[in-house]
C-alpha cells in the first residue's frame, strides 16, 4: 500500500513506507512532548502502530495539585502523516524546528493552543537495543530537542499562558522502533523480561543545555547511555547534519534519592566529566512537580499505548497528585519538573524515572515494593 510520503526519496528498503519493520507487531512511531514552568506541566504522547492498525494520543496537565488527562484511541489512518485523533491535533510546521499543538476537550476540562520552537539541534540518543534471552524486547531510535512553547493551556477552568513570565520550557522527542506496546503475544515467560530501569534528564540553562539518559539492567550495568552538552541552535543553522553544536561527555551518571516507600525521587544529582581527565562536576536536582506518565497512556491499566478499543474512543480522568504517590504499576513511571543547580547557575528541566522490577543499586527487588528509606 502506498501513502503520500512514498513520493519523497526517503525509502530505506524495497517496501513502501506503510509497511514497517517487516510487519513486527510491536513496531511503533511516537512523538512525546512536554512543557513546564515551576508551577505548571503539560505533556503529549502521539503514537501510531502501523502493524496493529492503531493510533492513540494523550494530553495531560499538572497544576494546582491536580493531574488531568484526556486520551483518544482509534483506527490508524492509512496516511501516517495525519497527526490527529479525537480532540488532539498537532502539525509539523517546519521539520525539527516548529510545530503547532491544539487540544479541544471541554468535557474533560482540557484545552490548549501551543507552538513549539526548538532551541537545539536534534540529539540522536544512543540506540536502545536490548535482548532478553532470544527475544528482542527493545530496538529504538530517539531524537531529542529542547526548546520553548508559546500559547496557552487550560485545565479545570484555570488558564496558564506564556507571556509576562516568559515561554514554557519544554522537550520534544520522536522515537520509533520496537518496544512493548498493546496486548502482548502469548509466549513463554523469560526471566527479567519486565525489568526496566530508565532515567532521562533534559535540562535548560541560560547559555547551554544538558541531556543525560541511561538504561540499566538489574545489577546497575548500563546497556544504553547518552550524555551531551548542547549549545543553542543559531537562527539559520540546520537542526540536523554532520556538524552540530553537541559535545559528548566523557562520563555521565545519576544518583537518585528515592522517596521512602515509593519508586520516585525526592531529589537527585547528575555527575559529569567533560573530558576523561577533568574533575567531576555535579548538578543538584530539586523536584517541584510530579507527573505520572500513565496520564498519557504509558502503562495505563486500560488505555495502554497500541491497544485496540474501537474505531474511536475518548477517555478522561483527573486525580489529586498526592493520591498518586504509591507503587501501583501505573504510577511508577514519573516525570518531575526540577530546579537544577550547577556551578552557581540555576536551570529548569525534567527528571524522569522508571524503576520496574529489580535494580540492586537502588535496593529494589523483583516485586514493586517502594524504597526502604
Amino acid at each position: 500500500m502506498l501513502i503520500p510520503a512514498d513520493d519523497y526519496p526517503i525509502h530505506q528498503s524495497s517496501l513502501p513506507l506503510a509497511q514497517a519493520e517487516g510487519g513486527h507487531i510491536d513496531f511503533y512511531d511516537r512523538f512525546f512532548m512536554n512543557g513546564y514552568t515551576e508551577d505548571c506541566y503539560f505533556a503529549l504522547a502521539f503514537g501510531t502502530y502501523p502493524n496493529r492498525g492503531v493510533v492513540d494520543a494523550g494530553f495531560a496537565v499538572v497544576a494546582d495539585g491536580v493531574q488531568r488527562s484526556v486520551i483518544a484511541s482509534g483506527r490508524a489512518p492509512w496516511d501516517r502523516a495525519v497527526t490527529e485523533i479525537g480532540p488532539i491535533r498537532f502539525e509539523i510546521l517546519d521539520p525539527m524546528r516548529t510545530l503547532h499543538l491544539t487540544v479541544d476537550s471541554p468535557e474533560h476540562g482540557l484545552s490548549a493552543d501551543l507552538t513549539f520552537t526548538t532551541g537545539t539541534p536534534a540529539c540522536e540518543e544512543e540506540r536502545q537495543l536490548r535482548y532478553v534471552g532470544p527475544r528482542r524486547v527493545m530496538d529504538v531510535t530517539r531524537a531529542t530537542q529542547l526548546g520553548r512553547w508559546n500559547g496557552s493551556v487550560s485545565s479545570g477552568g484555570s488558564q496558564y499562558t506564556a507571556g509576562a513570565r516568559g515561554s514554557f520550557l519544554g522537550t520534544k522527542d520522536h522515537s520509533w522502533g520496537v518496544r512493548h506496546v498493546g496486548d502482548p503475544a502469548p509466549m513463554a515467560p523469560v526471566p527479567g523480561e519486565h525489568q526496566l530501569y530508565f532515567v532521562w534528564t533534559p535540562l535548560h540553562f541560560d547559555d547551554e543545555y544538558l541531556h543525560a539518559m541511561v538504561f540499566q539492567d538489574g545489577d546497575g550495568v548500563p546497556w544504553s547511555e547518552t550524555g551531551v552538552l548542547i549549545q543553542p541552535l543559531a537562527p539559520l543553522a540546520s537542526p540536523v547534519g554532520p556538524s552540530l553544536p553537541i559535545a559528548h561527555l566523557a562520563s555521565i551518571r545519576h544518583e537518585v534519592d528515592w522517596a521512602p516507600g515509593l519508586r520516585r525521587s525526592r531529589g537527585g544529582r547528575v555527575f559529569l566529566r567533560r573530558r576523561p581527565a577533568d574533575e567531576e562536576e555535579v548538578i543538584h536536582l530539586e523536584p517541584l512537580l510530579n507527573f505520572r506518565m500513565s496520564g498519557i497512556g504509558y502503562a495505563h491499566p486500560t488505555y495502554k499505548h497500541g491497544r485496540w478499543h474501537d474505531e474511536l474512543v475518548t477517555f478522561g480522568e483527573a486525580f489529586d497528585v498526592a493520591d498518586l504517590d504509591n507503587v501501583d504499576p501505573r504510577n511508577i513511571h514519573v516525570q518531575q519538573v526540577v530546579r537544577a543547580e550547577w556551578n552557581g547557575r540555576v536551570g529548569l528541566g525534567i527528571f524522569e524515572q522508571m524503576a520496574m522490577g529489580r535494580h540492586a543499586p537502588s535496593g529494589f527487588g523483583d516485586d514493586l515494593a517502594g524504597h526502604a528509606g
